[in-house]
C-alpha cells in the first residue's frame, strides 16, 4: 500500500518536468507511408530559426518525426513559443523540449532595452503626425472659444443669461470634440473613438450620480433665470422662509431676511417649492381679527370699524376696506378687518399695526366690549331682590354708540421702511459674486 502511494507521488513530481514536451495531436494517426523526410523537417526548422534572432543558440534534431530541441532560450515563454512553432511543421509527431532558460542578467535586460529603443524610434518617426494632431486640437479649441464668445444671437432668441451661457459652453464642447475626433483620424486611432465614447458615457453616468445635486441646482438656475419669477429686492416666501431677493447664482438663490441675515436656498428647492411673491403686485391687502361681545349692536360695530379704516391715511379707497363677521362662539363675535395699501407708498407691517391700534382705540371709546363675558352667580336675600335687579340692569347697560373721531395724519406713521432697501443696495454694489438677475 505504501509502495503505491510512493509511486503516485513520484509520478506527480515527474509530470511538471515533462510538461514542456508537447504531443502534436494525441488522437491523430501516425502516418506510415508518404511521411515527410526527417531531414526535410530539420532543414525547414533550421531555416526558420536562423531568421528569428532569439533562437540562434537552438539546435534542431529530427528522428522518425520526433523533433528534439537543444540549446538555450532567453525565457520560458520563448521556449513554449518554439515548441508550438515546431509542432506546426508538417510531419512532426512529437516535440521533445530540452531547452535551457538563460539566467544571465544581460540576456534578460537586452530584449527590454531593444523594445524601449524601438518605441523611442517609433515615437520619433511619428512625431510630425503627433504635432499635426496637437495643432488640430489647438485650432479647434480656439475656434470653439471664438464661437462660444459669439453667443449674442442666443440672447436675441430671448434666452436668459444663464441659459445663454450654457448654450455657449455646449457650442465650445461640440467644436472641441469634433477637433479631437479629427486628431484621432490623423493618428489612425479611429478604433479609440468608440472606446473613448464608451468610457465617456460611463464616466458621465458616474459623474451624474456623484454630482446630482449640483446638476439639479444648475438646471434649476437655468429655468429660474428663463422664467424670471422674481427680481432684485422682491419680497418672497419659500416654504417657511421669507426675505428680499439679493441675487440668483447658478447654484442657489440669496435672500436677505428681515433681520438682515443672508439666506441661501438651493435652486432645486426654489423651483420645486410653492413661492409667494409679495412685490410683483404693488397693491396688497392686510387683515386682522377682533373679538367682541355678542350683545353689541353688530351694525354699529361694523360701521364704526369701516369709518376708522376709511379715515386712516395711507389706506386705499378702492378697493375699499371691509369688515366681515367671520365667527360666533361662546357669546362672542369675531370681526375680520381688511384694507388695501400701495406698497410703493406704505409699509405693510406699519399699516396693519396702525389699523389695529386705531380700531382698538375707537372700539374702546365707543364702549364696545372686546373681552369674554363675565358671568356672576349671586344668592340674593328676599328683601334685596329688587335692589339686585336694578344693580344688574345698570351693569349690563352699554354706553351709547359714538361715531369715529377724525384721525390726524400726523398721528399715523405707515411710511415705507428703507432699512432693507439700503442694505440690499450696499450688498449689490460691494459684492463681486455672480448675479443672473438684471
Amino acid at each position: 500500500m505504501n509502495y503505491r502511494l510512493i509511486l503516485l507521488i513520484m509520478t506527480l513530481l515527474w509530470l511538471p518536468a515533462v510538461s514542456g514536451e508537447e504531443l502534436v495531436d494525441a488522437g491523430a494517426e501516425i502516418q506510415v507511408t508518404n511521411a515527410p523526410d526527417d531531414q526535410a523537417i530539420e532543414n525547414r526548422l533550421t531555416e526558420i530559426l536562423t531568421v528569428i534572432e532569439s533562437y540562434e543558440d537552438v539546435e534542431v534534431t529530427v528522428n522518425a518525426g520526433v523533433v528534439i530541441l537543444n540549446g538555450s532560450v532567453s525565457s520560458a515563454r520563448a521556449g513554449r513559443d518554439l515548441v508550438a512553432l515546431a509542432s506546426r511543421v508538417e510531419g512532426v509527431i512529437y516535440v521533445q523540449n530540452r531547452l535551457n532558460e538563460q539566467m544571465d542578467i544581460s540576456t534578460r535586460v537586452q530584449p527590454t532595452t531593444q523594445k524601449i529603443e524601438e518605441m523611442i524610434s517609433s515615437l520619433i518617426r511619428s512625431l510630425p503626425i503627433f504635432l499635426v494632431a496637437i495643432l488640430t486640437i489647438l485650432l479647434f479649441w480656439l475656434l470653439g472659444r471664438w464661437a462660444g464668445n459669439r453667443g449674442a444671437w442666443l440672447h436675441r432668441l430671448g434666452l436668459s443669461e444663464l441659459a445663454a451661457d450654457l448654450g455657449e459652453r455646449i457650442i465650445r464642447i461640440v467644436v472641441v470634440g469634433i477637433g479631437f475626433v479629427i486628431a484621432l483620424q490623423i493618428l489612425d486611432a479611429t478604433a479609440l473613438v468608440g472606446a473613448l465614447l464608451g468610457v465617456a458615457g460611463v464616466f458621465g453616468l458616474a459623474v451624474g450620480f456623484a454630482f446630482r445635486n449640483i446638476v439639479e441646482n444648475y438646471l434649476a438656475g437655468v429655468l429660474l433665470s428663463a422664467r424670471n419669477p422674481f427680481e432684485i429686492g422682491d419680497a418672497i416666501q419659500i416654504g417657511e422662509f421669507t426675505g428680499n431677493v439679493v441675487r440668483l447664482t447658478s447654484r442657489d438663490t440669496v435672500l436677505m431676511t428681515g433681520d438682515g441675515n443672508h439666506l441661501r436656498i438651493p435652486n432645486s428647492t426654489m423651483i420645486t417649492s410653492v413661492m409667494t411673491n409679495y412685490s410683483r403686485n404693488p397693491l396688497r391687502r392686510f387683515e386682522f381679527k377682533l373679538t367682541i361681545s355678542a350683545d353689541v349692536d353688530l351694525s354699529m360695530a361694523r360701521q364704526l370699524g369701516l369709518e376708522i379704516l376709511q379715515q386712516m391715511p395711507g389706506l386705499l379707497a378702492e378697493p375699499a376696506p371691509q369688515v366681515l363677521i367671520t365667527d360666533l362662539r361662546n357669546d362672542m363675535l369675531e370681526l375680520d378687518f381688511m384694507a388695501w395699501i400701495n406698497q410703493h407708498e406704505s409699509d405693510f407691517a406699519k399699516a396693519r399695526s396702525e389699523a389695529i391700534r386705531l380700531v382698538k382705540g375707537g372700539f374702546s371709546e365707543a364702549g364696545i366690549n372686546m373681552s369674554n363675558p363675565i358671568q356672576r352667580v349671586q344668592l340674593a336675600e328676599p328683601n334685596t331682590d329688587r335692589q339686585n335687579e336694578n344693580t344688574l340692569a345698570n351693569a349690563d347697560k352699554q354706553p351709547p354708540y359714538q361715531p369715529a373721531t377724525a384721525i390726524s395724519s400726523e398721528a399715523v406713521d405707515i411710511a415705507t421702511d428703507p432699512t432693507i432697501s439700503k442694505q440690499l443696495a450696499k450688498e449689490i454694489s460691494t459684492s463681486d459674486e455672480e448675479n443672473l438677475l438684471k
